[in-house]
């Protein structure tokens, strides 16, 4: 039987306790430590516990971490860690701007360090299931999509009580939420070649935008939309916090809120998951991580690949701010 990976944590709040969940559902992993400023949460994580990841890295032998801290921190931590050639899954927005990416993912690959993009949506089950819906010609050749994206906690004068900081964040919906659906649309419909994107601030208690549609040309000319706002719980409400349309010559497939799939308006696939976040999407990325690992294959988010999700998501705001289309091969080209 083939030892279990020792893995240590870095960064134990709100999110954190999502891969922690997961973790401890794989047997093929064993979380040894984890790091917090706050070491009690460390303690409720790990068996040891740190309050640096420092101090962590330089008292266990792993063989990978997890990086589950706020983005700007996500850079120094992966320094860290190829420092000691230790493999990274690294939670999304993978950094806070495009150079500061390109530098992550230039400082692991340079040392030969495996570094995956913690990115779960496109392992929501109702998303694989789609995958191979499309990928069978359940619905012939793709003519276009939308995705919306909603849920309820953006209000008031405390908005994103789960996640306060959220309110200081310098960008706001596209980098944190609608990131998710750029990425699901390159995994279903292939590459982006053009961003269109509108944004709007609606809550004066943030800084950034809470409130974008988005326009979206792939390669072979399918077009798309998400839309997406923090006003509104969907109806009927669940776990995939929106709905989402995929067309095709042939027929189409629609998923609402409930993450149940239909297509051409009958049922096709039932959600019944009632275990993990999201269509346990942690717990499928995180154990594609682990397989990867073990197996010596590519990550479906390794960073030089989810470079182009990323770059997705900085035309959208370039959109934004030039009111114009925006090609994602004019933020991939070296200078750009």
């Amino acid at each position: 039987m083939t030892p279990a990976l020792k893995g240590g944590i870095i960064g134990c709040g709100f999110f954190a306790e999502r891969h922690i969940e997961a973790w401890r559902r794989i047997p093929e992993v064993q979380i040894v430590s984890a790091a917090d400023p706050r070491l009690d949460r460390a303690r409720a994580f790990a068996g040891r516990a740190y309050g640096s990841a420092e101090e962590m890295l330089d008292h266990e032998q792993l063989d990978f971490v997890d990086i589950v801290t706020r983005v700007d921190t996500h850079l120094p931590l992966v320094r860290l860690a190829v420092q000691r050639r230790i493999p990274v899954i690294c939670q999304k927005p993978i950094a806070p701007d495009w150079g500061t990416a390109l530098e992550i993912v230039d400082t692991a690959e340079s040392a030969g360090v495996q570094l995956m993009v913690h990115e779960n949506w496109r392992w929501q089950a109702w998303y694989r299931v789609a995958h191979q819906m499309i990928a069978r010609g359940d619905i012939g050749p793709l003519i276009g999509y939308g995705f919306r994206t909603r849920t309820r906690d953006g209000m008031g004068r405390e908005p994103y009580s789960k996640q306060a900081y959220f309110r200081q964040l310098r960008r706001l919906l596209i980098d944190e939420a609608m990131v998710h659906h750029i990425d699901t649309a390159r995994f279903l419909f292939g590459e982006i070649e053009t961003v269109y994107a509108q944004a709007s601030r609606r809550n004066p208690n943030v800084t950034a935008e809470d409130q974008a549609i988005l326009v979206l040309t792939h390669e072979g000319a399918v077009h798309g939309w998400i839309d997406g706002h923090r006003f509104l719980d969907p109806i009927p409400d669940g776990p995939a916090m929106g709905d989402a349309f995929f067309e095709g010559e042939g027929g189409i497939i629609s998923i609402p809120a409930t993450g149940d799939v239909y297509r051409n308006n009958l049922l096709a696939w039932k959600n019944d998951l009632t275990v993990g976040y999201r269509g346990d999407s942690v717990r499928a990325t995180q154990a594609h991580f682990i397989a990867c690992l073990q197996e010596g294959c590519a990550f479906e988010s390794g960073g030089r690949e989810y470079l182009r999700t990323f770059a997705a998501v900085e035309a959208a705001y370039r959109s934004v701010s030039g009111q114009r289309n925006i090609s994602v091969a004019e933020v991939l080209q070296p200078g750009g």
